[in-house]
């Protein structure tokens, strides 16, 4: 029987040396082959907004579109642990309305963790929702939901910024998160946070010094047109095949081989 891992199994990763591997996944068929590649984090992240959903930014998801691809996720029942992504505004407005939000998420949507954006300005409402008993983890360095205050999806932590990052890496793990993804910031900080913090540290154009390694799955199998980010490989490029198989589903049916006796009942 496959042993399904638990918060305190990631805890254990980084002293054991093992680097955690985490992806995104938003519906059930990709949940089951994920999960099947032996990956040890699902992350069920607001980048649906984008890769799934067609937006420019994850501004637009909602607490409703979540819970939505969390319960898809849930329901292939995967031996990783699921993480889901807190969309902008459900946490930012206040104690109150984060527990509740979070809480859903845990309740209604089946999620074993969070993950919460922001570092020192959000160290509040972290150590709130840990103390509920629903695990965090942090984001910090490049946030996609601060992407107007960023003025894009730029590096974070150069030069007098690398201090602020730092402070925001301490201030999520004194806060009581069990982990935290470090995006978009020079891998020289990155080693250092990671070498410093005691919880583990999930990179993401962040170098490989961090304890674990995300990225998203349409990223890496080539369906996402919109961008290409320099920290993504691309480990096999789907899109070809899949427009493929449509032109010639589309060729057979125009030209009458498809069906055949073979796809019909008697």
């Amino acid at each position: 029987m496959r042993k399904k891992i638990t918060i305190p199994d990631v805890l254990q990763m980084k002293p054991a040396g093992r680097r955690i591997t985490v992806l995104t996944s938003y519906d059930f068929p990709f949940t089951r082959l994920i999960d099947g590649g032996g990956i040890d984090i699902i992350l069920v992240g607001d980048s649906a907004g984008v890769v799934f959903a067609g937006h420019d930014t994850t501004l637009p998801v909602t607490m409703d579109e979540m819970l939505y691809h969390v319960k898809a996720v849930r329901r292939a029942d995967p031996r990783a642990l699921v993480v889901a992504d807190m969309p902008f505004m459900s946490c930012q407005t206040g104690i109150e309305d984060a527990c509740r939000n979070c809480g859903r998420m845990i309740k209604e949507g089946g999620a074993e963790a969070v993950k919460i954006e922001g570092g020192s300005n959000m160290a509040h409402i972290i150590r709130a929702v840990s103390s509920i008993d629903i695990p965090v983890m942090a984001h910090i360095g490049l946030t996609p939901q601060s992407v107007h205050r960023m003025g894009g999806y730029k590096v974070q932590g150069r030069k007098e910024q690398a201090e602020r990052i730092r402070e925001d890496a301490l201030a999520v793990q004194n806060a009581g998160a069990f982990a935290v993804v470090l995006e978009g910031i020079p891998a020289k900080l990155a080693a250092e946070i990671s070498a410093e913090l005691t919880i583990p540290t999930i990179g993401i154009g962040a170098g490989p010094a961090c304890d674990g390694q995300v990225l998203v799955i349409h990223d890496i199998l080539g369906l996402c047109e919109k961008y290409s980010p320099k920290f993504v490989k691309r480990y096999t490029d789907l899109a070809p095949l899949i427009s493929g198989a449509v032109k010639q589903y589309v060729d057979e049916v125009r030209s009458g081989d498809f069906p055949t006796e073979e796809h019909s009942f008697s």
